[in-house]
């Protein structure tokens, strides 16, 4: 069922109705709620409505704050509401939705308010880890809103979302900055710049259809059936055919992995650090998580933001039970003085611990290149991975032959008289490939498995994660 807001004159129904917006989340006629508000607060007074509910068939909960209501201030009765229906998702075994609109703690209840926001932030690292938890932020989310959604799994911003610890009047009285509320926190500058949201979409609508697409990846994950999972030609997706001829070429990977999955996917955090993609969708009939480098966007070389991207996500897929599929084709890491003061080596360090740390079966597929410190930062066999396949021209290395060989060999190349050099210079890489580079190396101490065919892998890399016994990291998904 598509989320959709119903129509109707506005003057006779508020869009952010909550009770409206929990219905076009879950499916029709699902909508129960979890618990009648605080009848000594008066009627509607908590500003928050929790229930039960289903998406495609599967139980989740949901909680919505009451943008009608003081801006979707929370008071403790509305923490309380939202802290046990994240304790009853956790039970319950299930995801747990929360729609934000809220201008955050309710300043006339003060210190208690306060201690209210606490209260839902501590359920939500109770929670972590064990179910999925997915923020929708429809509207303004400030303050402690702001926070709420930041400790979950996956935050989705409709257009209209706003998420800021303080709001522009603030920034302008201490700071003297002008910026309104779209540049402060918008879509734009926390799907781009801050990676605060995984996923942001045009309407409300799309953003709750979104939800209701990952709630149904993370709760109903399925299961893995290699036996009909046919060779990649027999199956329309020629992944060879999505490269381009010339090695050296850059090209886009998120068609490849389209085609490696059984359906386009939801794509997390898609304009923040795109060297590197990651996309939750089903492959083999079952949820996986799939990370590819991707050399459209500075030449697929790891950064500092992209490394931190990468391992949030492997973190997230090990702690909710969801297999890994990894696409290599990295020439290395970023070099240059801004990286090292972005640091790099501490964020790329997140991703070493966190591949090193993942228990949950995570397939390599190296297509091109793997070179570097990148090569073992992206699931290699050393870091555990289950298994590591590669295609017939791809290179592992400490570096592309050619510039390993202008180092080791420079003083050879410089005595040679030009008209030489180059002949010289073509044998030396040949050579260097055959004792340092290429599969063969790799193959024979055993950090590749297998070189196989482009026309099977899909197939292969089915049977590893089916033959791998399941397994489920035990810790939560800290927002790295």
């Amino acid at each position: 069922m598509t989320a959709t807001i119903p129509t109707a004159d506005e003057s006779v129904v508020d869009r952010r109705d909550p009770e409206l917006r929990l219905k076009a989340l879950l499916d029709r006629g699902s909508l129960r709620p979890i618990a009648a508000r605080d009848e000594r607060s008066g009627p509607d007074n908590s500003g928050v409505i929790s229930a039960r509910g289903q998406i495609d068939g599967a139980p989740v909960i949901a909680f919505v704050t009451d943008a009608t209501l003081m801006g979707g201030a929370l008071g403790i009765a509305g923490c309380q509401l939202i802290a046990e229906a994240i304790d009853t998702a956790v039970r319950e075994r299930v995801p747990v939705i929360g729609l934000w609109h809220s201008g955050g703690a309710r300043l006339a209840e003060g210190v208690v308010a306060l201690d209210g926001i606490g209260l839902i932030f501590s359920a939500m690292v109770r929670a972590s880890g064990r179910v999925p938890q997915i923020s929708v932020v429809l509207g303004p989310a400030a303050g402690g809103a702001a926070y709420g959604p930041a400790l979950t799994d996956i935050v989705i911003m409709s257009d209209s979302g706003r998420i800021f610890v303080t709001g522009p009047e603030v920034v302008r009285s201490v700071t003297g900055e002008q910026v309104d509320m779209a540049r402060l926190g918008g879509p734009e500058p926390h799907g781009r710049r801050s990676g605060v949201a995984h996923v942001t979409t045009k309407d409300e609508a799309s953003a709750l259809e979104t939800a209701r697409h990952v709630a149904s990846l993370l709760g109903r994950q399925g299961r893995l059936t290699p036996a009909d999972v046919p060779d990649n030609n027999e199956n329309g997706h020629d992944l060879a055919a999505l490269f381009p001829a010339e090695a050296s070429r850059a090209y886009d990977v998120k068609p490849v992995v389209t085609a490696l999955l059984d359906e386009p996917g939801v794509e997390l955090h898609a304009k923040w650090a795109p060297n590197v993609v990651t996309t939750l969708g089903r492959f083999a009939g079952r949820t996986v998580g799939v990370i590819a480098n991707n050399p459209m966007r500075l030449g697929g070389c790891l950064d500092a933001s992209s490394a931190e991207k990468a391992a949030r996500f492997v973190r997230m897929c090990d702690s909710l039970g969801v297999p890994l599929v990894v696409v290599v084709d990295v020439p290395g890491y970023l070099p240059g003085l801004g990286q090292e003061w972005e640091g790099v080596v501490r964020r790329g360090a997140k991703l070493l611990h966190a591949f090193a740390e993942a228990v949950v079966p995570r397939v390599t597929l190296v297509t091109r290149k793997a070179y570097g410190g990148a090569y073992i930062a992206m699931n290699s066999r050393s870091l555990g991975a289950t298994a590591v396949y590669a295609w017939p021209n791809a290179e592992v290395a400490v570096m592309g032959a050619s510039a390993a060989v202008n180092i080791l060999h420079r003083k050879k190349l410089a005595a040679t008289p030009s008209e030489e050099r180059e002949a010289l210079r073509a044998q030396l890489v040949e050579e260097q490939i055959a004792t340092a580079g290429g599969v063969g190396r790799a193959l024979e101490i055993g950090v590749v498995d297998d070189v196989i065919k482009p026309s099977e892998t899909r197939r292969r890399i089915a049977e590893a994660l089916a033959n791998a016994p399941a397994a489920r990291g035990a810790h939560g998904n800290i927002p790295l």
